[in-house]
């Protein structure tokens, strides 16, 4: 294969690279929570019923930002069932998911694993079958200090200081006919300015997400965004966007070309939020908030049949599923400039990149991409011009081979480059034009032979991260060998 270089000059840059964008999803859903990151039972589980062994897995990837309670679990969830003494807690029938809820993990629970993990709890409320005013009191519970009605309540259970969430979703894939409470863009924004009203009133301080398009093939992408914008401006601080890929032709090569089409997502969301502000002659800027991100085809298993904690959405990565979630990372640090916040979802389980199985744990392909790029996150984006080979894509047009992005931190240059070819190494030139690259502090590798190949109870390490040494040293640049089908993150020290 013809040789990549990768140009950079540390003047074109992006944006400050947000660590908020490697933040995560936690959802009432099949064995997300219960089995997941709540197990009592275990014997990995800790004094509060959180496992130990999910804990010190997902503290690998550094995740910032934490969504919670969903989902489509969301449009049915009554915030007041998920607290107070456990004993008097209902068990309700989710229609979203056609599961038993015991709500022993709810609020409470959630805020206290968010502190042992450090992540920031990010809430999003029922307008479903929800209504602003219960929006409204959940805040009140979780914000302000003791001395009314919610707040008192939450001192009742035991917490008298306020949680100080910042980041609360109104509502969630409201667009869509299969949620829970489902409306037009007309209905929907008026509910979530009523909802929004409210809240900012009970406490100014917080950041609104409001739901945009949850797919592009919606058949009213955009226009639904433009028309919820228009009206929820002043309110809206985030447009939610969401992105679920697989590789549904079994055309690996057309399926590792997909971030063609999650830049062109991301750059038409962006634009819609600047018509708005134009059209409303706004100084206001609204970002987006990426709130659901993964690969997700193979299972659609999704009805619960009334069971509690049913195997839903189980999802088995393999190598080519890692190399599309490298793929993704790559397009948020790309696009620093108007993406803020990102979640992937899930984190256990349930489209996850880690699974239980009784006491035993295991980590699947796509956890890695993630831990590689995360360590490496702290930094400001750039822009780079590549020159080498491309290829057409059936479905997303002309793709180079490497897709790569670079962050620029302290006195540090972060490369993370995909190798999309299939059998044919790929020889990159890193060419800084204004600084030199001295050394190379570290670098790791994900890559196999098997695109189909992935890890398993009885073989965990089939696709795992490890060291990367095919990296050259020479004249202010850097020269590296990329194998077929891998995905590289490496760390310079330039100067």
């Amino acid at each position: 294969m013809k040789k990549t270089v990768l140009n950079i000059h540390t003047g074109f840059q992006i944006g400050k690279v947000d660590e908020r964008i490697f933040g995560g999803f936690l959802e009432h859903l099949g064995r997300a929570v219960y089995e997941g990151v709540y197990d009592p039972k275990s014997i990995n589980a800790d004094e509060d019923g959180f496992r130990k062994d999910v804990m010190s897995t997902l503290k690998r990837l550094n995740m910032t930002v934490m969504r919670y309670p969903g989902g489509n679990f969301a449009s049915g969830y009554h915030w007041l069932d998920g607290v107070g003494p456990k004993d008097k807690r209902p068990v309700v029938r989710d229609l979203a998911w056609q599961t038993l809820e015991p709500n022993q993990f709810g609020t409470d629970e959630f805020i206290k694993l968010c502190k042992k993990m450090e992540w920031s709890p990010m809430l999003t409320v029922n307008l479903g079958t929800g209504s602003p005013e219960e929006a409204g009191n959940w805040l009140e519970y979780c914000n302000l200090p003791a001395g009314t009605r919610y707040a008192d309540m939450r001192a009742a259970n035991g917490n008298k200081e306020p949680y100080n969430v910042k980041l609360w979703c109104l509502g969630n894939e409201m667009d869509g006919l299969w949620q829970l409470g489902h409306l037009p863009a007309r209905d929907y924004v008026i509910k979530a300015q009523q909802a929004a009203k409210i809240m900012k009133d009970v406490d100014s301080t917080i950041e609104l997400i409001v739901c945009g398009s949850c797919g592009i093939s919606m058949p009213t992408y955009m226009e639904w965004d433009r028309e919820v914008l228009e009206y929820i401006w002043e309110f809206a601080d985030y447009i939610s966007l969401h992105r679920y890929v697989g590789n549904y032709n079994n055309d690996t090569s057309d399926f590792l070309a997909v971030t063609n089409s999650i830049d062109k997502q991301i750059e038409e969301m962006d634009s819609g939020c600047r018509f708005v502000q134009a059209k409303k002659r706004s100084k206001k800027r609204v970002y987006l908030c990426f709130d659901e991100w993964n690969v997700w085809y193979k299972n659609h298993e999704s009805n619960g049949k009334g069971q509690f904690a049913p195997h839903l959405l189980e999802e088995i990565y393999n190598l080519e599923d890692a190399l599309v979630v490298a793929g993704f990372l790559n397009s948020f640090i790309r696009h620093s400039d108007m993406l803020k916040i990102a979640n992937l979802a899930q984190i256990v389980n349930v489209i996850a990149p880690v699974i239980t199985k009784g006491d035993d744990l295991l980590i699947q392909s796509i956890f890695y991409p993630f831990e590689m790029v995360s360590k490496r996150r702290k930094g400001v984006s750039l822009q780079l011009h590549i020159e080498g080979p491309f290829y057409e894509s059936p479905s997303y047009g002309s793709v180079n081979y490497i897709d790569a992005s670079a962050i620029l931190g302290d006195g540090k240059l972060h490369i993370f480059a995909v190798n999309r070819g299939i059998t044919e190494k790929a020889e990159v030139l890193i060419n800084p034009a204004d600084i030199d690259i001295l050394s190379l502090e570290g670098a790791e590798i994900i890559t196999g032979n098997d695109t189909k190949a992935a890890n398993s109870f009885e073989k965990p390490d089939v696709i795992v991260s490890r060291e990367f040494k095919e990296v050259k040293v020479s004249d202010g640049k850097a020269i590296c060998q990329l194998p077929p089908l891998s995905f590289v993150a490496m760390t310079f020290k330039a100067g």
